[in-house]
């Protein structure tokens, strides 16, 4: 089938041999080399079709970009800005998993690009007919798209459009990055404003949907996509308006585990204010590789260097594991809601009774070794998954070994203060605002020696292996 590509056409579809439209009249062949063979995509400035170079026979894609009802002085300018433009996507299309910039014409009042076809799936196709992606697909996703937006980055454009739809896996597995429009470009200048706002929603930053776009636009579109693709949940689902931030975690699978540390990785990139996210690639590739680097030293009460690599630590896990009994609902229930001070409670409540002790005991740091690991990775569990990642014991235990196991810094850090107050939730916080280890609380700890149960605390997650990924 040869294809139509004039706007308006009724019946566009045609023979392979015709020439001339049977339904317009209008000639088919582009320079009369490129033929036109499927539409498959529309956005607001233009279409794509699927063509054939019948020069070289082979696939090729088509981007049509019109202006219609607008006056000649400015669609020359148009066409002035449309060629220094593509000029750019043909130095972009130099990188290897961005299509190339085959040509570039006017035909008849129509502007075109005529782009390498990459042959694969999109992401979105490949998540529906695979399921959802595990931790290791989304660590070499991410490490495969980071050096894509360096690149064009440092060409000084911004995508504005990342999502499952626009990243392609070529047959050979390999990441492509696609939909450079030109009128995406354009629209940076005054001659194309139209009201018009570059993206898909559901995948672009706040900033953008107010008409600004910065290269950490790009960043929490990519971070937005690897929820999408942990999940298979529309974005927007995930977001709880009334407090404001991403409840992903919640609709993870059974048997999808998300470490901490990619965790706060994904967490960053999706933060709604620019200024707490990730400012550049660069600086998430950084990220990456220390996630990525083996730990060094596994027991924490040694003295460890200042600078360390930080702990991976396991997420989620199907079901409220127990090795002696203890029913985890009320806390799960709790911490779902948000009620972080009676969570706190019920925490030291589910402790005693996994330490077979009756509420309101205190432990001794030899109490802390007889703790059952399932159950200590359980609230741990449950307290990252329902606190994005920012409380719980294995968020205290990396922060106790990036200080270096001294215990003033460690409760400057997390926001305590140094001696255990009779009355805790007086110096306590009890909201997400609150520092990063700032829960669940020490309340459980007799005496002002927490420094010793800290280092117990530490080890016992090492010896149940929750320090690592």
């Amino acid at each position: 089938m040869t294809y139509c590509v004039t706007p308006g056409c009724l019946t566009p579809e045609n023979p392979d041999s015709a020439n001339f439209c049977k339904s317009c009249g209008a000639k088919l062949r582009l320079q009369e080399r490129y033929r036109p063979i499927q539409a498959i995509g529309k956005g607001g400035f233009g279409r794509a079709f699927l063509a054939e170079d019948i020069y070289h026979n082979h696939n090729c894609v088509i981007k049509q970009l019109y202006m219609e009802n607008v006056k000649p002085e400015i669609f020359q300018k148009a066409k002035e800005l449309f060629h220094q433009e593509a000029q750019r996507l043909d130095e972009l299309g130099k990188h290897p998993q961005i299509p190339s910039l085959l040509a570039h014409f006017e035909q008849n009042r129509y502007l075109y690009l005529i782009q390498e076809w990459i042959s694969g799936q999109t992401l979105d196709r490949e998540l529906n007919k695979n399921g959802a992606y595990n931790e290791s697909q989304i660590r070499e996703f991410i490490g495969d798209m980071l050096p894509i937006l360096q690149y064009i980055h440092a060409h000084r454009v911004i995508h504005r459009d990342i999502k499952p739809s626009n990243i392609i896996r070529r047959d050979d597995g390999k990441l492509f990055l696609i939909d450079f429009g030109v009128a995406k470009l354009l629209t940076d200048t005054a001659l194309l404003k139209t009201g018009t706002i570059i993206g898909s929603p559901e995948y672009m930053a706040p900033e953008q949907l107010r008409g600004k776009a910065f290269w950490a636009s790009d960043l929490y579109s990519l971070g937005v996509t690897c929820i999408h693709l942990l999940t298979q949940v529309p974005p927007l689902d995930m977001y709880d308006d009334p407090n404001d931030c991403w409840m992903w975690r919640d609709f993870l699978l059974p048997g999808i585990q998300v470490s901490h540390s990619l965790g706060k990785i994904l967490d960053k990139l999706i933060q709604h204010s620019i200024k707490e996210r990730y400012q550049s690639a660069d600086e998430v590739l950084a990220s990456l590789k220390l996630l990525k680097s083996p730990l060094q030293g596994t027991n924490f009460i040694n003295i460890w260097q200042p600078t360390v690599t930080p702990t991976i630590t396991k997420l989620v896990k199907p079901g409220l594991v127990s090795e002696v009994g203890v029913n985890y609902g009320k806390l799960q229930q709790l911490l779902s809601r948000r009620k972080w001070q009676q969570a706190d409670e019920e925490t030291w409540i589910v402790m005693c009774q996994a330490l077979g002790k009756t509420p309101g005991y205190y432990f001794k740091a030899n109490d802390i070794k007889e703790l059952p690991c399932e159950d200590l990775r359980t609230i741990n569990q449950l307290w990252l998954k329902y606190s994005e990642g920012r409380f719980g014991f294995t968020v205290q235990a990396e922060i106790y070994q990036d200080v270096g196991g001294d215990y003033p810094s460690f409760c400057d850090r997390v926001g305590w203060t140094i001696h255990n107050s009779h009355h805790p939730n007086d110096s306590l916080t009890f909201n997400l605002k609150a520092p990063l280890g700032h829960l669940p609380s020490r309340r459980w700890v007799g005496g002002y020696n927490w420094w010793r149960h800290a280092g117990a605390l530490a080890a016992k997650l090492s010896a149940c292996g929750l320090d690592d990924s």
